[in-house]
């Protein structure tokens, strides 16, 4: 019996090869995750620092779970911009300072305009632009653009085409299922809120739903940098 050509055996498939799909959805919830963490982190640190004594206070962007989208979107516009060619590493730094500060401007500026709120306010920080980012952080998000594209993301892309195929789809698609309900709800309550203090009362049932189980305290205790924009009547 003749044996059969290692030429035409199929190399095994990998999971979330390349920029697919799957591949980028693991990068935005790895950079969910770091970004809560880190400013919690941060934020301790600060905290310590300035009134020495330390105090874990919750920076996310979702009721439930540590994670901060801003930081997820983030990465994935990194990935997508920085790491489908090889450039220097000064290159690097300097389309991401530009990628995270205008990334960072424009969600300041549709928080502000959409739900009503701000998340931070740079105004009376060094060399800011429009209190919505300042060049000190835009620094920040460049010297973090250059540690994902050269150390975290090659080391997260062979961790995730590791995964077995079928067990990677599985639960990347159980988790999307439960950032959506989560997303949903967090903003669904957000937007809610804004009609709330701008005395709109509830008209449906949802409305109802989220006045009921998420009131401004309980808002409050998810979002601890959030600060609602009083408009004068």
């Amino acid at each position: 019996m003749k044996e059969p050509s290692l030429s035409n055996t199929k190399p095994k498939k990998k999971f979330a090869e390349g920029f697919c799909f799957y591949k980028i959805f693991w990068i935005f919830l790895f950079g969910c995750v770091f970004g809560a963490y880190y400013e919690e982190i941060l934020n301790l640190v600060i905290h310590y620092h300035y009134h020495h004594e330390f105090v874990w206070q919750l920076r996310r962007g979702v009721i439930y779970g540590p994670i901060s989208p801003i930081y997820g979107f983030g990465a994935v516009l990194m990935v997508l911009g920085l790491c489908r060619k090889k450039r220097p590493d000064w290159q690097t730094f300097l389309y991401g300072a530009l990628i995270g500060g205008i990334f960072e401007y424009f969600i300041s500026f549709l928080q502000e305009t959409f739900l009503g709120t701000v998340s931070w306010d740079y105004t009376n920080e060094l060399l800011n632009i429009n209190g919505r980012t300042t060049i000190p952080f835009m620094i920040v998000w460049g010297l973090l653009a250059v540690v994902l594209v050269k150390i975290f993301y090659p080391t997260l892309s062979n961790i995730i085409e590791s995964l077995p195929e079928k067990f990677g789809k599985v639960v990347t698609w159980i988790l999307i299922v439960l950032l959506f309900f989560d997303f949903a709800i967090s903003w669904g309550a957000l937007v809610r809120q804004m009609f709330r203090h701008n005395g709109y009362p509830p008209l449906t049932i949802v409305g109802d739903f989220f006045d009921e189980h998420y009131p401004d305290e309980v808002l409050k205790e998810s979002y601890t940098n959030m600060v609602i924009i009083e408009v004068e009547k």
